[in-house]
């Protein structure tokens, strides 16, 4: 979709995670908060691969929703590849480097998370992907796909997926722009790419994934810790098909 050049920059917005003085962690326990980490942790993912072994048709004719997996872990190669088909960076295009799917405006208004739970090179926690480093920052320590499997109301294939990845939508981003419109169409067409992006990258790495729209929006902000003006919009599992 061509679009006049926009002015607002596309590079990653990366959380800012500062020291947390002792008093503030007091003061959160008290609270009952989350503490977040209080690290900048930064992972330098594999470099994509821009070749694999199944054609685009191939793999669109095997997609598939895939809910029941393997108790196998994925490699840290194999999640960096899927980060980048859901929203990396690709050729250099007229607006700067262009990404893995085509965006109004090259708004690019998604952010994308991971709740990682068996992964191999990568602890257990939420990160957030810096799509122009290519890299992962971690967020929050610990195990929190019971936590992102009760807010999705129990769905279980997302506590059995060695990692889920989460599509976050910035609507104020496209409301600046484009008004009503940006948010009930553009932002909407932008997650349907990149999530096709990566259902068919599951297919070329023989993994599977489902596509899950029912959850609670409180509930998973909460696991990932977003801002009040940043919204869940799906999540998606992954793992090594069951059968």
């Amino acid at each position: 979709m061509e679009q006049p050049k926009n002015k607002t920059s596309n590079r990653a917005e990366i959380p800012f995670l500062a020291p947390i003085p002792i008093l503030l962690i007091f003061v959160s326990l008290a609270l009952n908060q989350t503490i977040y980490c209080n690290e900048i942790k930064r992972i330098k993912l594999p470099a994509p691969k821009y070749k694999g072994k199944v054609s685009v048709e191939e793999a669109i004719y095997l997609r598939r929703s895939v809910r029941k997996y393997k108790d196998l872990p994925l490699s840290i190669e194999q999640v960096g590849q899927l980060l980048w088909s859901a929203g990396g960076v690709t050729i250099d295009g007229v607006t700067g480097p262009t990404r893995a799917y085509p965006s109004a405006g090259a708004l690019y208004p998604i952010k994308i998370y991971s709740v990682v739970n068996n992964v191999i090179g990568l602890e257990k926690g939420v990160y957030f992907y810096i799509y122009d480093r290519h890299e992962l920052q971690l967020v929050r320590r610990g195990d929190f796909v019971k936590e992102l499997s009760e807010a999705a109301h129990g769905q279980w294939m997302i506590s059995e997926a060695p990692v889920n990845i989460i599509f976050v939508g910035l609507y104020n981003r496209v409301i600046t722009r484009y008004g009503e419109r940006g948010k009930q169409r553009y932002l909407c067409m932008d997650v349907g790419h990149a999530g096709e992006n990566l259902h068919l990258q599951c297919i070329s790495l023989g993994l599977g994934t489902v596509v899950i729209g029912a959850f609670d929006d409180t509930g998973v902000s909460k696991v990932l810790g977003l801002p009040r003006d940043e919204t869940p919009l799906c999540i998606m599992p992954v793992g090594v098909p069951a059968k």
